[in-house]
C-alpha cells in the first residue's frame, strides 16, 4: 500500500469514526422515523438499535479498503484485530444472565436487603446500584453489568418511571461498573490493558485506586437511590426475573457457578473459554426445567457492538496516541476523561500503555481519568452496550437516548473524578 494511501484510509476511518459517533447519538431520531415511515420501519428500526451502529459502520470502513487498497488488505486487518474481548463479552453476558446465577444473586441480595435497617425494595435498589458494580472486581465488569441491568431492569427501569431520575440512575450504574472494577487488576478492561506492562497487581489497584472508587460508588448508588425512593416499591422487587421462579437445583447451580468462574479465570484465552461455554450450552438443554431462555440475541448484539468498535478503533491510534502523549499529568486526567466519551477507554489506556518513559503520576492520571469517563457515553467502557441491550425496554421507543445518557452521568462522574483525583 502507498504511504500516501495509507495516510487516506487513517482519514477516512476517522472520519468513519466521528459519523459512527454521530450515529449514536442519533439513534432514537431513527427509530422515531420507524414509525413516520412504515414503509421502511424495518430499515429504521435496525439503524436505531445503538448496538448494531459500530459494527454498522466497521462494515462500511471493510469495503472502503476494499475498494481503495483491495480485498486482501481488507481482509488482512480485519484478522490482524483482537477480538477476544467481545467474544469474552458475549459468553460472560449469557451465563451471567442465567437463571441459576441470577436467581442466586438475588436470593443473597434479597437477605441481605432484609437486615439493612431500611424498606426492602430501597435496600435492593441500593445494593443493585453499589454492591454489584464492586463485585465486578471478582466476576469482571461484563458480568456484574449483566446481573446489575436484570436485577434492576423492573425496579427501576421502567416506563412509568420518570426520566430524569432513570437517566440518573443509569448514569450511576454505568460510571459505578466502570469505578468498581478497580479493586483488582483484571477485571476492568482499562485496567487491564496497562497492568502487566505497568506490573500493577490486585493489592496496589486496591491500595490506589481500590478504597477511592468504592467510596465513589457508595456515595453514587445513595444519591440515586434516594432521589429514586418514591418511586420504589415491593410490588417492583417481587417482578424482578428471579423472584417467580421455582427453584433451582443445588447442583446446576454449582455448575452454572463453576462455569462462570471458568469464564472470567480464562478470559484471555478465547479456544479455552468458547469450548467452556459450548459445553455449557449443552448443559442447559439437558436440565432445561431449571433454565430460562438464554439471552443470545441480546449478548450477540453487544458483541457485534464490541467487534465494530474494535475494528474501527485500530485506525484510531495515530490521532490519538500524540495527545495522550503530549499531556502533562493533570491535563492527561482530564484528556482522558474527555476522550472516554468518544472512544472506549481500554483503547485508550491501551495507548498509554505503548508510551516509553511514561511517569508513574501519568500512568495514575490516564487510568484514572478513563475509568472515571467510562459512564459517560455507550462506547466509553466495554459492558455499556450490555446495559443498553438489557434496560433499553423501559425507555420510551424502547432506546435510550445518548444525550440523556451522558446529562445522567455527569453528576455520578463529578463524583467518581473528585475521589480519583483529590482523595
Amino acid at each position: 500500500m502507498h504511504p500516501s494511501f495509507g495516510s487516506a484510509i487513517e482519514v477516512a476511518a476517522a472520519t468513519i469514526f466521528a459519523l459512527a459517533l454521530i450515529h449514536t447519538f442519533a439513534a432514537k431520531q431513527f427509530e422515531r422515523m420507524s414509525h413516520r415511515f412504515p414503509r421502511h420501519a424495518g430499515l429504521f428500526h435496525l439503524l436505531g438499535e445503538v448496538e448494531i451502529v459500530f459494527g454498522f459502520w466497521a462494515s462500511i470502513l471493510l469495503v472502503v479498503m476494499a475498494i481503495g487498497a483491495g480485498g486482501k488488505e481488507a481482509l488482512a486487518y480485519a484478522e490482524s484485530r483482537n477480538y477476544t474481548e467481545p467474544l469474552f463479552v458475549f459468553v460472560v453476558m449469557v451465563v451471567a444472565a442465567s437463571r441459576p446465577v441470577l436467581q442466586t444473586v438475588m436470593t443473597t441480595v434479597s437477605l441481605i436487603a432484609r437486615v439493612v435497617p431500611l424498606p426492602t425494595a430501597t435496600a435492593t435498589a441500593w445494593l443493585g446500584l453499589a454492591a454489584v458494580p464492586l463485585l465486578g472486581s471478582l466476576i469482571t465488569e461484563p458480568a456484574a453489568m449483566t446481573i446489575a441491568a436484570l436485577m434492576l431492569a423492573p425496579q427501576i427501569f421502567r416506563p412509568d418511571v420518570p426520566v430524569i431520575p432513570k437517566y440518573l440512575a443509569l448514569g450511576v450504574l454505568f460510571v459505578n461498573i466502570s469505578i468498581g472494577g478497580t479493586l483488582t487488576a483484571y477485571a476492568a478492561p482499562p485496567v487491564l490493558m496497562v497492568a502487566t506492562t505497568w506490573q500493577w497487581d490486585s493489592a496496589f489497584m486496591l491500595a490506589t485506586f481500590g478504597w477511592k472508587a468504592a467510596l465513589a460508588v457508595v456515595v453514587n448508588a445513595t444519591i440515586a437511590t434516594f432521589m429514586l425512593r418514591k418511586h420504589l416499591n415491593a410490588s417492583s422487587t417481587d417482578d424482578s426475573p428471579a423472584s417467580n421462579n421455582t427453584p433451582v437445583s443445588v447442583t446446576v447451580v454449582a455448575v452454572h457457578l463453576a462455569v462462570l468462574a471458568g469464564v472470567v479465570i480464562l478470559a484471555h484465552h478465547p479456544v479455552a473459554f468458547i469450548g467452556l461455554f459450548l459445553l455449557f450450552l449443552g448443559f442447559t438443554q439437558a436440565y432445561e426445567r431449571h433454565q430460562d431462555p438464554l439471552i443470545i440475541k441480546e449478548a450477540l448484539l453487544v458483541g457485534f457492538f464490541l467487534a465494530g468498535l474494535v475494528v474501527l478503533g485500530g485506525m484510531q491510534a495515530w490521532w490519538l496516541q500524540p495527545i495522550v502523549s503530549s499531556l502533562e499529568p493533570i491535563a492527561l486526567f482530564f484528556g482522558a476523561l474527555g476522550l472516554t466519551a468518544i472512544t472506549d477507554n481500554a483503547a485508550l489506556t491501551y495507548l498509554g500503555s505503548l508510551i516509553d518513559g511514561i511517569s508513574d503520576e501519568s500512568k495514575y492520571m490516564l487510568v484514572a481519568g478513563a475509568v472515571a469517563g467510562g459512564g459517560l457515553t455507550v462506547i466509553a467502557n466495554a459492558p455499556n452496550p450490555a446495559g443498553v441491550a438489557l434496560l433499553k425496554r423501559g425507555f420510551s421507543d424502547e432506546t435510550i437516548s445518548i444525550g440523556g445518557l451522558l446529562l445522567g452521568a455527569l453528576a455520578p462522574t463529578t463524583i467518581a473524578a473528585a475521589a480519583l483525583l483529590f482523595l
